[in-house]
């Protein structure tokens, strides 16, 4: 017996709607299972035959939020005393005793939280580089995997690694790095259980060596080789503060984008956390080689590492997505937020002229979705994968007065969506999250931090 086509869905009547791609979808759009079919102008009806109609009216639809950089695990040390003040370096030493020490049920509970915070700010596609590991905290990405799956979230989950620990000249403790066979063993394991390359897929796995102070260039190497063989994306911190530049310059003899070449990561496929401090030289190298980077602006601005040079580094052709990176260089998890600070910086940095709220929306959704090399994500558009978020701007005094609903989310600041769609289910509905206790959750996560931080 032939399956019966599931129910098309009509979501009518927005107040507004940006679709990321120019395309009118004032009349909303038509979803049937994961998949975007119609696009409804303005004024117009569905044409799909039998699609249930459910109004949005007064909400602004957008396509879901790709978050393209983060550590789930530091919630657990937001606003923590010994790393405020600090940049990154100084930061990190005052928080790896302290990370030490997180154990699998930190992991679970900080995962979960984090992609909760996500997804009620609209996100829909959500990367996490977790990249500590030791005796304590098990098969860390295994629950992270498992986390995901329960609140229906779509992940990049990025198998990280420390493997220079102090005794060899590296920045992180020796209790936190790991053998170098054993990294690359598991990351074989984890390619192998979880990771799915197809363009809807819910988890994917991608391999995260955290960065050139912290791996050998004889890890990197390894990795990006079978990052090539199994069709795998790379992920690394790079060009984010001087010192990074001064360390490989002392330690290789090279600047870090140097070291991306020797090791076989300048190619598609690669994306950067941060990616500040480049030459013009290096910009072109990057964006020839269509290497991708994830604008963090709140951790940059938090850790006083720098400004992003964003447009140039589109102008050179690499593709450029927003990422809310660690919460203890952030303290949220709100992407929304981010998408604003993105814009605010850009604007710093180029002059207000050069920078629209569209562009930091475009780098939010499809910027984030191209990064990622995953065409079906980031837009409203028929075939799209089913993603979106819907904001309500009556919810606040901040957006009374507004002329221009999509560009007020940005510049006077949305803070949380009233509705999310997760490959066409709703994760969020009237801000209530599907299956989630947000206050048992808060507990068992202030739990977990305060033993963190007790030692």
């Amino acid at each position: 017996m032939q399956e019966r086509e599931p129910e098309a869905l009509w979501l009518a009547a927005p107040a507004a709607c940006w679709t990321g791609t120019g395309a009118d979808a004032g009349g909303g759009i038509v979803i049937r299972g994961n998949r975007i079919i119609e696009l409804v102008p303005a004024g117009g009806e569905a044409r799909t035959p039998g699609a249930r109609r459910e109004s949005v009216a007064g909400l602004v639809l957008l396509p879901g939020l790709v978050n393209c950089h983060h550590h789930f695990y530091q919630t657990l040390t937001r606003a923590f005393p010994a790393a405020q003040q600090k940049e990154l370096f100084e930061w990190l030493q005052a928080l790896y005793p302290v990370w030490a020490g997180i154990d699998g049920e930190a992991v679970t509970v900080s995962t979960t939280l984090a992609l909760c915070e996500l997804l009620l700010s609209g996100c829909t596609t959500a990367v996490d580089h977790h990249y500590l590991f030791s005796a304590s905290t098990g098969d860390a990405i295994d629950r992270q995997v498992e986390a995901a799956a329960d609140l229906g979230a779509r992940v990049v989950l990025t198998r990280g690694s420390m493997s220079l620990g102090t005794s060899r000249g590296g920045l992180p403790p020796d209790s936190v790095v790991q053998d170098e066979d054993a990294i690359v063993a598991d990351c074989e394991r984890l390619l192998a259980r979880y990771h799915d390359p197809a363009d809807d897929a819910l988890c994917q796995v991608a391999l995260a060596p955290c960065s050139p102070f912290s791996v050998s260039s004889e890890l990197m190497t390894a990795v990006a080789a079978l990052a090539a063989e199994r069709g795998a994306l790379l992920h690394t911190h790079l060009g984010e503060t001087e010192d990074e530049n001064r360390f490989c310059l002392e330690r290789y003899g090279k600047r870090p984008v140097d070291v991306l070449e020797e090791t076989g990561w300048l190619r598609p496929g690669t994306w950067l956390a941060h990616g500040i401090h480049f030459t013009d030289a290096e910009i072109a190298r990057l964006g020839a080689a269509r290497v991708a980077v994830s604008h963090c602006p709140s951790s940059n601005l938090f850790l006083g590492s720098g400004l992003c040079p964003v447009l140039d580094l589109e102008a050179a052709g690499c593709p450029v997505g927003i990422g809310v990176d660690g919460s203890a260089s952030n303290d949220h998890s709100n992407l929304m937020e981010e998408v604003r600070q993105a814009l605010l910086v850009q604007r710093l940095r180029y002059g207000s002229a050069a920078v629209a709220a569209t562009d930091a929306l475009r780098w939010g959704t499809a910027g984030g979705a191209a990064l990622l090399g995953r065409r079906a994500l980031g837009r409203l558009a028929v075939g799209a994968v089913a993603d979106l978020a819907l904001f309500d701007p009556a919810e606040d005094l901040r957006f009374s007065g507004a002329g221009d609903l999509v560009a007020a989310l940005v510049t006077s600041g949305a803070r949380r969506a009233r509705h999310v769609m997760v490959d066409g289910r709703w994760r969020l509905r009237d801000y209530a999250l599907a299956g989630v206790d947000l206050d048992a959750l808060r507990s068992r996560h202030a739990v977990c931090a305060r033993r963190l931080q007790a030692g």
